[in-house]
């Protein structure tokens, strides 16, 4: 079988990997410094430990590799601060985080949404239909629960969450969005979640999409360190 051609569009590891040390570096420039002193260190640390047992070669392996491993570690909380950062006060945030969530997660950005940008997102998933809000909370309130209603007129007995994301009281703010959602319990099964999907996307608009530029860069390149 005939390998698939590579992607141009698509930009190579080395070069993601220099995409995301500039978007560090333009969140916090003391960002890429503390990665490398951070690999750096605990390199030291190994060759030290190799010097006083008599394992030097040994300890330097390991501790390259390890050294490596928490670089990577750090250098990927550092992106995932730097997206926040980028997103944070943005219409559209929300949508960009879900987008961004690993694992079987089936996002439908702006279902429902006002002239005030006030906006609910859907996302489908093992938890259920999880519809996310971005907007003051006693104004998204309403949307959510007219949105709740028209979902569970096509999708009868599956669980329905609704989250405010924000950072007003009883919201969930945007940097604790993908860890909220992905506490939720799972109560479907892969093939479920695609069938649910499919129902859903039988809805028409319920409300026309305000004007105006959802953010731009909202996404980190793919293949980003984790």
């Amino acid at each position: 079988m005939a390998n698939k051609p590579a992607d141009p569009a698509r930009p190579g590891r080395i070069k993601q990997i220099r995409m995301i040390a500039q978007i560090i570096n333009k969140a916090n420039p003391k960002g890429m410094p503390i990665v490398f002193a951070t690999a750096i260190a605990t390199l030291a640390v190994f060759v030290v430990l190799g010097l006083v047992t008599g394992l030097v070669w040994q300890l330097i392996i390991l501790g390259f590799m390890v050294a490596l491993t928490l670089g990577m570690v750090v250098f990927g909380q550092l992106a995932q601060r730097a997206q926040y950062s980028m997103l944070g006060g943005q219409p559209g945030a929300a949508a960009a985080i879900l987008q961004s969530m690993r694992g079987n997660w089936q996002v439908t950005p702006v279902v429902a949404a006002t002239r005030d940008q006030d906006v609910v997102h859907r996302a489908v998933g093992y938890p259920g239909i999880v519809l996310v809000s971005e907007g003051p909370g006693a104004r998204v309130q309403k949307m959510l629960v007219a949105e709740k209603k028209r979902v569970q007129r096509v999708a009868i007995d599956v669980p329905v969450y609704d989250v405010q994301c924000g950072d007003g009281e009883g919201q969930v703010p945007l940097k604790k969005l993908q860890r909220h959602l992905m506490k939720l319990p799972r109560n479907l099964k892969k093939q479920a979640v695609s069938e649910v999907n499919y129902r859903l996307r039988a809805l028409p608009q319920s409300i026309a999409v305000p004007k105006g530029p959802m953010p731009k860069g909202a996404r980190m390149p793919r293949g980003k360190m984790r």
